[in-house]
């Protein structure tokens, strides 16, 4: 039995005994709606595109978080593991949603923080603490060694048995929640857009819509050329296949990971306010300009219908309005 069987053999008893108790301790909304854009700048590119509300699967475990965390909370419940150690910058939106899971399934959570230890702790980081997350700051250079074993080994020795999850949540189980995501789309359609920070997200859409119809991922880091490397990666290591209907697009990502200028906030408040959707600028922002963006060059073809995962991602509001107000009082995302 092959590494993907085993996985696959797992989630098939894990459906048998624990997704719905998972859901039902969570409270997960599975009612997820697609809500069409109305607005007169994609109507007049011929395009249609459809925004998949996966932010409201529940208030704190939300978007591609929640379908990441799923099959590994079940997999720490199944394999009697109390403690889950991951990783993040310091507004995460994976560490919020873990820490937040946790809580909630009586996990014990470990955050390994990269960069200096926080005081005051930004809004991220005191949900987290808030939620029963025990913070453990590293330098950057360190936190570079993360996947490495003796690093994990030094972790061990200091914490104690944990269930390891990667950074964004992203491994081999997270594919398997992001498929669902393809899943639950109800309509024809010809494309599918995410923001991509790991990747796992984008993986998950590929390796669900199996070769059929196209997938879209907006990097919302500088220099991302790795991605594409990792994707391909996490696909064959899950499905043993290749494939050739997506790409990522990395020409919209302001400057790199949680940068923004006031062209990208803008576009956000007006897109809020026509669409009556809440989107953030460090990730679905990005994409949904670089849709409209490429909607507006006619990248798209006419009549084309497109279906944007919106990621969630919200939290991280409370944090970027703090660093935006210091350097402009009356500026508020």
């Amino acid at each position: 039995m092959n590494k993907n069987s085993q996985i696959n053999l797992a989630n098939e008893n894990s459906n048998k005994v624990s997704v719905s108790s998972i859901e039902s301790a969570l409270n997960i909304n599975n009612k997820i709606p697609l809500q069409k854009i109305e607005d007169p700048l994609i109507q007049k590119s011929g395009i249609k595109l459809f925004v998949l509300r996966t932010d409201l699967t529940h208030p704190t475990v939300s978007g591609n978080k929640w379908y990441k965390l799923k099959y590994n909370l079940i997999e720490i419940k199944q394999r009697g593991f109390d403690t889950l150690l991951t990783f993040g910058g310091a507004y995460s939106n994976h560490i919020h949603a873990a820490a937040s899971a946790g809580k909630l399934l009586n996990i014990k959570t470990i955050g390994v923080i990269r960069g200096e230890e926080y005081s005051p702790l930004n809004p991220t980081l005191a949900f987290a603490k808030e939620n029963g997350m025990l913070l453990h700051y590293v330098d950057r250079k360190a936190y570079r060694e993360r996947k490495k074993s003796e690093f994990i080994q030094s972790l061990r020795k200091k914490f104690g048995e944990f269930y390891l999850l990667p950074e964004g949540g992203t491994n081999l189980l997270a594919l398997d929640g992001c498929i669902e995501i393809v899943r639950g789309i109800n309509i024809n359609y010809d494309l599918i857009c995410c923001a991509c920070g790991t990747g796992g997200t984008l993986a998950g859409i590929i390796v669900g819509l199996n070769g059929s119809k196209k997938a879209l991922g907006f990097a919302v880091l500088k220099g991302a050329d790795f991605l594409k490397t990792d994707v391909e990666k996490l696909i064959s290591d899950y499905s043993g296949k290749n494939f050739s209907n997506w790409l990522i697009n990395q020409n919209y990502h302001f400057g790199g990971y949680a940068k923004t200028n006031e062209e990208l906030l803008k576009f956000v408040l007006r897109f809020r306010e026509i669409n009556k959707i809440p989107i953030e600028p460090i990730y679905t922002g990005k994409m949904f300009y670089g849709i409209y963006k490429l909607a507006e060059e006619n990248y798209f073809e006419k009549g084309e219908t497109i279906i944007a995962i919106h990621s969630g991602g919200l939290q991280g509001l409370a944090g970027l309005n703090e660093r935006i107000r210091k350097k402009n009082p009356d500026f508020i995302i």
